[in-house]
């Protein structure tokens, strides 16, 4: 009988880390002997990654906070039936590089987007399916939007005032504080050895509450 995967998902705003601890993460687990696959959102699957780069494009087009939202779940329907699903019916951990949390942040607290909007398409593309464990690397925004600043030319979202990712942050916030168990909120702003060790505690702690 095959043991249905976990998964976890990785959230926090901009220049936080988040790459960098999901590899580090899925090197933690193969060394405890778990079979895990890294995907991302919006992406994962080829129709997917090309959903993100609509998104993701500057242009002198206002994109409608609706025409967003739905991009959004359109990616997040394609990647969770095409490939988060199935790995998780084989047994394997899925770690991710944001899923719906991140809606509710960006399109709900960034952009104004009510919640019971975002609820309503949750429940529609993933029926009861919910992260098992959630990831909150969090900074202050400023601390963050300098570290993206130094990756290189700013996406669509990256551009926005200091104002919306503030929101963005605030939200996250307040959906841990709202299901301390599910959510695991690390210090992104401390040294990055401590960020890493602190992941990796985490992991092997998923790990050995399931045996």
């Amino acid at each position: 009988m095959i043991v249905r995967g976990r998964f976890i998902t990785f959230e926090g705003t901009e220049g936080v880390g988040k790459s960098t601890q999901i590899a580090n993460a899925a090197e933690t687990l193969r060394e405890l002997g778990v079979d895990c696959i890294v995907t991302r959102e919006p992406g994962g699957t080829p129709m997917a990654e090309a959903i993100r780069e609509l998104l993701l494009a500057p242009r002198d087009e206002p994109v409608n906070d609706l025409t967003e939202l739905l991009l959004m779940f359109a990616a997040r329907a394609q990647h969770l039936y095409t490939l988060i699903l199935p790995a998780l019916e084989k047994g394997q951990w899925v770690l991710c590089d944001r899923f719906t949390d991140a809606t509710f942040a960006y399109q709900g607290g960034g952009r104004g987007v009510p919640g019971e909007r975002i609820a309503l398409l949750e429940n529609l593309v993933q029926g009861e399916v919910r992260p098992d464990h959630v990831v909150l690397l969090d900074a202050p925004v400023e601390t963050g939007m300098t570290r993206a600043r130094h990756r290189g030319q700013l996406d669509r979202f990256e551009q926005e005032a200091v104002s919306f990712f503030q929101r963005i942050r605030d939200t996250y916030l307040a959906r841990a504080a709202a299901a301390p168990t599910r959510y695991n909120i690390v210090d992104a702003a401390a040294p990055l050895e401590q960020v890493s060790a602190r992941v990796g505690e985490l992991m092997c702690k998923f790990r050995s509450d399931l045996l």
